[in-house]
């Protein structure tokens, strides 16, 4: 065999003559592909004002449904902790059902409601777990109406107590403060 010039060999061989046509660069689809902006642009502003839409800054939590809560002057801002809300004759901890308080309002003396305590406890562990070189702030949020029981809403501070969650603050309404 001869030495030649060096040229494009690669696949020359092949008896094909559309596999050699398109090895040679010929033929085919352009590799730059069409876009249309506008589609997309249409696609993010619609996304962008849903997102907006959505978006709450100010920390603020759903109030559950027919609970009025009593209203303060002196208040903080909202903090990550768990929710125990009251709703009636039903306790919620962050939304999921955790017991009622029929047993409490029945025997009208403070007591332990179990499976509070075992939501909360659980949820103390998880926290630890996760942050495992932290201290446990200890802080649970009480959304209560502000006609529950005082029996009732005892017996939810002290089982929330027990659970290792010594430190409450109630959610309340906002009064706009009076100036002397």
């Amino acid at each position: 065999m001869p030495i030649t010039a060096p040229e494009r060999r690669l696949m020359r061989h092949v008896g094909l003559e559309f596999v050699a046509h398109k090895v040679a660069g010929g033929g085919g689809r352009s590799t730059n592909a069409s876009l249309s902006l506008t589609s997309m642009i249409d696609f993010l502003v619609v996304t962008v004002v849903f997102l907006l839409m959505t978006f709450s800054a100010s920390g603020e939590t759903p109030i559950a449904k027919g609970l009025n809560m009593p209203k303060a002057e002196n208040t903080l801002d909202m903090i990550d902790a768990p929710m125990a809300a009251v709703v009636g004759s039903q306790i919620l901890v962050d939304g999921a059902p955790a017991g009622n308080t029929r047993t409490v309002e029945e025997s009208d003396r403070i007591q332990r409601i179990d499976e509070l305590f075992g939501i909360l406890k659980a949820k103390r562990e998880l926290w630890k777990q996760t942050h495992p070189n932290k201290d446990f702030p200890g802080v649970v949020l009480l959304q209560i109406d502000q006609n529950v029981k005082a029996v009732v809403v005892k017996s939810v501070f002290q089982t929330a107590a027990f659970a290792g969650f010594p430190n409450v603050s109630f959610m309340v309404n906002n009064l706009p403060k009076a100036h002397n």
